[in-house]
């Protein structure tokens, strides 16, 4: 399965990168110079090591004629064309959907945007420009200050629903023959997201508060700052729980006072139950607590910043972190997708390419004979 992708930042090519960890061959056309997305700084710097993986890069200049020809060459061979530019941009370079469908009925094609067709489209639109509008930045921060989530959530689902809707299309094509096109899109990928919070209100006729203010359908479902400052997070979230919790900390007052007995009984005596809670735990270690809560079955989570990560023994025993090869030529370690098949994780079998660096095979397999691809870059038409 060969895919052509024209993506940059995050949401394209997590569709990408996806398919291609999943086995597809995807070629990544980038602009003379390289995609822009390898040169960022800050929360972007590693954004290119993390969504380009087991791809192939070729460098073309679209706004020449030229380049235009080889990218449809490129596209003459594939299955996907996948792209997260803003509308209209393919369709002037003659690279929409509607002209690589008459020269290819066949042809899959997901675009990745914004907004779907409808008053909106016309936007430009980032991760958190969704967030503020469609409803997570509010559920996020506390009331009065909204908050994006700490991460692009909206770019990196948006990316697996592209990646999801090409593999539906590309089953469908194989019972009718016809390729189809996908949409993908931040806002509606926002709005799912905080779909379960508008069910609330449908079925409660009241609002959905912000995270940190919310009532909890559990009573203990909260992080706790324990001995030295540490924090940790616990939960008990049902009746048998709540049982195990009082009989592993002494608390078997309160596992008996009739005002607790079920869990909602418990979340409505969150006000003077858990200042107990908390003070009765603030003396231990966080460790200590954790190897209870472990023992006995119960949620916990230690609070863990993301560079931790890189040492976490569950992740070191199951070989989740792959090396990367990063922009500058360093090696690190980068998670690989969230499942198995057969027991195994799909693997890193290619790393982030250099910018052009497939573009001499890639022109030589699409019919370019040597003397075409040395004029080619004798006119910045190729990298």
């Amino acid at each position: 399965m060969r895919v052509v992708e024209f993506t940059h930042m995050v949401m394209g090519p997590t569709c990408g990168m996806l398919l291609a960890d999943l086995g597809a061959e995807v070629i990544k056309i980038e602009p003379i110079g390289g995609d822009t997305t390898r040169t960022l700084l800050g929360s972007g710097a590693g954004f290119f090591p993390m969504f380009n993986r087991n791809k192939k890069s070729i460098a073309l200049d679209l706004k020449q004629s030229e380049g235009v020809a080889a990218a449809l060459r490129l596209i003459a061979t594939a299955d996907v064309v996948s792209e997260n530019f803003k509308p209209g941009v393919m369709d002037r370079l003659g690279l929409g959907y509607a002209a690589l469908k008459a020269r290819d009925p066949r042809i899959v094609y997901v675009s990745h945007k914004g907004f779907l067709p409808g008053p909106y489209e016309h936007r430009t639109a980032l991760d958190e420009v969704v967030q503020m509008m469609g409803g997570l930045a509010y559920m996020t921060g506390r009331p009065g200050d909204p908050l994006r989530a700490g991460t692009s959530v909206n770019d990196i689902m948006g990316g697996m629903f592209g990646a999801i809707g090409a593999m539906a299309a590309l089953a469908q094509r194989e019972k009718t023959g016809a390729g189809c096109e996908v949409q993908a899109s931040l806002f509606e990928n926002n709005v799912f997201l905080v779909g379960q919070h508008m069910m609330q209100f449908a079925a409660t006729g009241k609002p959905a508060a912000p995270m940190p203010s919310r009532i909890s359908a559990w009573a203990i479902y909260d992080v706790f700052t324990v001995r030295g400052g540490e924090q940790i997070f616990l939960a008990v979230v049902s009746d048998r729980q709540w049982a195990v919790f009082c009989r592993a900390f002494g608390l078997t007052a309160l596992r008996d006072d009739p005002r607790l007995s079920t869990n909602n009984d418990r979340v409505q005596a969150r006000d003077w139950l858990m200042p107990q809670l908390r003070a009765h735990l603030a003396d231990r270690d966080a460790a200590d607590l954790a190897a209870v809560f472990e023992a006995e079955g119960l949620p916990f989570a230690p609070i863990t910043r993301p560079e931790q990560l890189f040492d976490d023994p569950h992740l070191a025993a199951t070989g989740g972190l792959a090396p990367i090869r990063m922009n500058d030529g360093r090696m690190s370690r980068v998670p690989l997708l969230p499942f198995t098949l057969d027991g195994a994780q799909p693997q890193i079998h290619e790393q982030p390419p250099r910018v052009g660096e497939h573009t001499d095979a890639l022109l030589r397999e699409a019919g370019y004979g040597e003397a075409e691809i040395a004029a080619f870059r004798s006119r910045a038409i190729v990298q």
